[in-house]
């Protein structure tokens, strides 16, 4: 049941029950592959069924590096647009991402595959998509809706999963299912700890505009963020990366036109000067008045820094979107426009 009224979805209990995503991915996609030798993967999608792409790009580079240091990283190239781009032709697995299967814009990239025979998976939870894969022998992966409501941005662990399995069994990446269930064992028992520190540090987002940075290789993580806190509290945000942030965005502090709380995630592990620039432009902002909060990435291997941390960005919007008295759950402003185009 929910804990909030203003919760008439359970949108807590969907971010509690994340952890859990992953292994249920694996299990979705077990025998899922197409014939064909490919060198990068295109994922076509938009809003919450694009978001996974952007992660898995980080723990696809960090997994090469440790893991295959001798060979490139395998390519991962995203469509957020109707149409497919160039890098989608030649020896590219497609993977065609909707979680209701009726996005136009992804139906407009797979129609674009189709006509040209490229190799395809779909994934979805039913809709145009799935009709599709069917009528055309294309392997579809159904992704669930465990709850009435639930939200694509909160299933990025079946998306994540199920992705990372079709590689494995395509013989693309090192199979690492066996350690990232260990990780993600650790996150959901990390879980309550994370929901105190999103509830806390809501409080201090009350009436502020959230920008959020991080480091460049984690910089996808600050975006998701931004994306969190305009869908689950329905505020303006705002997201940017060390050092690049350094070189333009902090001179417009200068002269602010609104009421800024900087929120800057830090990867412990980052580079010595990269933590240097965290803790010198957080003193610059101060001295011109902005809030800044500085938030060390948790969990120690790179999928809990990114699972943990993007959780802790869930329930902060989760309890900031209350405290606006707002449901955290539908996004109308996205639905009326669907309906007015």
């Amino acid at each position: 049941m929910p804990t909030h009224p203003l919760d008439t979805y359970n949108f807590r209990q969907m971010i509690i029950d994340s952890p859990d995503q992953l292994q249920a991915g694996f299990e979705l996609a077990r025998g899922i592959s197409v014939p064909g030798t490919f060198r990068s993967i295109m994922i076509s999608g938009m809003g919450g069924s694009a978001l996974p792409g952007n992660l898995f790009r980080i723990y696809l580079n960090d997994l090469f590096r440790s893991e295959r240091p001798e060979e490139q990283p395998l390519p991962i190239y995203q469509n957020r647009s109707y149409g497919l781009p160039p890098e989608a032709y030649h020896e590219c697995l497609n993977f065609i991402c909707s979680y209701s299967g009726n996005t136009e814009e992804t139906i407009a990239s797979f129609e674009e595959a189709l006509a040209h025979g490229l190799p395809c998976i779909g994934l979805s939870s039913g809709g145009k998509i799935e009709t599709m894969c069917q009528e055309h022998g294309i392997p579809h992966i159904k992704l669930p809706i465990p709850t009435p409501g639930f939200q694509p941005r909160v299933g990025t662990g079946y998306f994540f999963g199920s992705l990372f399995q079709v590689l494995v069994n395509q013989g693309l990446v090192p199979d690492t299912t066996a350690t990232l269930l260990q990780d993600a064992l650790a996150f959901k028992q990390a879980m309550p700890e994370i929901e105190a520190a999103g509830q806390v540090l809501s409080k201090k987002l009350i009436g502020k505009t959230p920008v959020v940075y991080a480091t460049a290789q984690y910089k996808s993580v600050a975006m998701v963020w931004k994306i969190k806190l305009n869908e689950n509290a329905k505020v303006p945000a705002f997201w940017n990366f060390f050092p690049e942030l350094n070189h333009n965005e902090m001179v417009g502090f200068t002269n602010p036109q609104a009421e800024f709380s900087i929120l800057m995630l830090r990867d412990p592990e980052a580079h010595p000067q990269i933590l240097r620039r965290f803790d010198v432009t957080a003193e610059l902002m101060r001295q011109r008045g902005i809030a800044v909060e500085m938030i060390d990435m948790q969990g120690g291997s790179v999928y809990n820094k990114v699972f943990m941390s993007i959780a802790l960005g869930d329930f902060a919007s989760y309890y900031l979107a209350l405290e606006y008295g707002q449901n955290p759950t539908p996004v109308d402003m996205v639905e009326d426009l669907k309906k007015m185009l």
